[in-house]
């Protein structure tokens, strides 16, 4: 990883609690964020790209075996001091929306909330910081099919997300979401203060944390930020991994990062 001297206030929070049953046996003793990709594990591909954008404070919520995801940061990541951990213990009973909870004293601030299961490119978070600005801004993609697991959007007349689900008919869909979403300005707050509503409602403790951006939506808080062209991959399965190992593989290659950082550089 190459270091850049450019440093950005914005923290990101990466819910990776979740064993990742859907790959077994692959996952069998150790969570889906150390999976391996090329030379690193999903974890350290994530931390890598948003260190290399300058994001240094940086939260991972775990839960499945919690351990070895602690012990590969502290040997990974032995003098970031600003790499920190958050524990769910409701992991096996609760979806990603708890582990938000969790987490929502690291939501003070300007962050970015990624999927545990989402590895993208440098220039991809280059975009998506310096996206136009709104309290929440969805990073989307768009193809010609959505299968059944593509978390869905629908954009109202003026590209402002109207709804978020897995299930809105085939002829509402505009885009999907990647699993990272930007919060700004008074967008950290809103967020913070939904979850919290939310889990006040034990039934809640099933749902994903994009029912609250849906719910949000319709307030006309939610942004959209196109990253079509770039590379990311979400990993649910075996033949995911194998795509991720085909996109990554020269992932280190110097010139995406110095790419992205001159993004970063010329819009600060």
């Amino acid at each position: 990883m190459m270091d850049t001297k450019y440093k950005t206030s914005v923290n990101a929070v990466i819910l990776s609690a979740g064993q990742g049953r859907r790959l077994l046996p692959l996952t069998e003793d150790s969570p889906k964020c150390l999976l391996p990709i090329s030379d690193k594990t999903i974890i350290e591909w994530q931390i890598d790209t948003l260190l290399a954008a300058g994001i240094e404070k940086i939260s991972v919520v775990t839960g499945f075996q919690t351990g070895l995801v602690e012990a590969l940061l502290q040997h990974r990541y032995p003098n970031r001091i600003w790499i920190n951990t958050f524990f769910n213990p409701f992991f096996e009973v609760a979806d990603n929306l708890a582990s938000c909870w969790i987490a929502r004293s690291a939501m003070d601030s300007d962050f970015l909330l990624l999927n545990g299961d989402t590895v993208f490119d440098t220039s991809l978070l280059a975009k998506v910081l310096n996206s136009k600005s709104a309290p929440i801004t969805l990073s989307v993609d768009h193809k010609e099919v959505y299968d059944a697991d593509d978390m869905k959007v629908q954009l109202d007349e003026k590209g402002w997300v109207k709804y978020v689900s897995k299930t809105l008919p085939e002829d509402q869909i505009d885009a999907e979401s990647i699993g990272l979403i930007y919060f700004r300005s008074h967008g950290p707050k809103i967020f913070r203060d939904a979850v919290e509503e939310a889990l006040r409602h034990p039934a809640e403790l099933k749902s994903w944390y994009l029912t609250i951006i849906d719910a949000l939506a319709a307030k006309r808080l939610v942004n959209v930020c196109s990253i079509s062209g770039h590379r990311w991959c979400e990993i649910d399965y075996s033949s995911d991994l194998a795509k991720a190992q085909t996109l990554f593989s020269e992932r280190n290659n110097p010139e995406h990062i110095i790419a992205a950082r001159n993004i970063l550089q010329t819009n600060t």
